[in-house]
């Protein structure tokens, strides 16, 4: 299944953004290349651009590499619970308030960059061992219903959005 394929009902409009920045493939297609493509891509930045910021108040490259790390392991766990069939509403999360606590600008690029390769290959393990059912179900995450595979594409997406935005301020 594509995102593409997705139904109205299965995410929000806020999660609209990151749908629409996932590519053609399929949903494992996506997060298995995903893999290679973040590490290959964050591998060729410059050194001294890591921690820069293109403005007060924004975040490093360091910073998005862990914002993307912390929003997968969000939203791989709700994929879990709602695959798992618990009708209990999850809450939000403020991307902006971890930012702070997370202390990236503190670790080594490497240190970063092996905890994402661990979560995603924990994520990519998981949305294997699903079945097409399991898939489709409905859940409740930030008052609004969500699927698991579309929590699956919206891995992807946001992944990708946050390499456009690299691309085009940071770089």
């Amino acid at each position: 299944m594509k995102a593409s394929e997705l139904l109205p009902n299965e995410y929000s409009i806020f999660n609209a953004t990151y749908i629409k920045a996932t590519t053609d493939k399929t949903l494992m297609e996506g997060l298995i290349e995903g893999l290679p493509q973040l590490v290959g891509f964050v591998k060729k930045i410059p050194v001294e651009k890591l921690e820069y910021r293109y403005a007060e108040g924004k975040w490093t490259i360091k910073d998005i590499i862990l914002h993307m790390t912390d929003t997968e392991r969000i939203f791989a766990y709700r994929a879990l619970r709602i695959s798992r069939g618990d009708k209990t509403p999850l809450p939000g999360f403020e991307e902006n308030d971890y930012v702070p606590f997370a202390f990236a600008n503190n670790r080594s690029i490497e240190s970063l960059l092996l905890e994402y390769e661990n979560v995603r290959k924990a994520t990519i393990s998981f949305f294997e061992s699903l079945n097409e059912e399991q898939l489709t179900f409905l859940g409740t995450a930030s008052n609004t219903a969500i699927s698991v595979r579309a929590i699956g594409f919206i891995i992807t997406g946001h992944q990708n959005h946050h390499l456009k935005v690299i691309s085009e301020r940071y770089l």
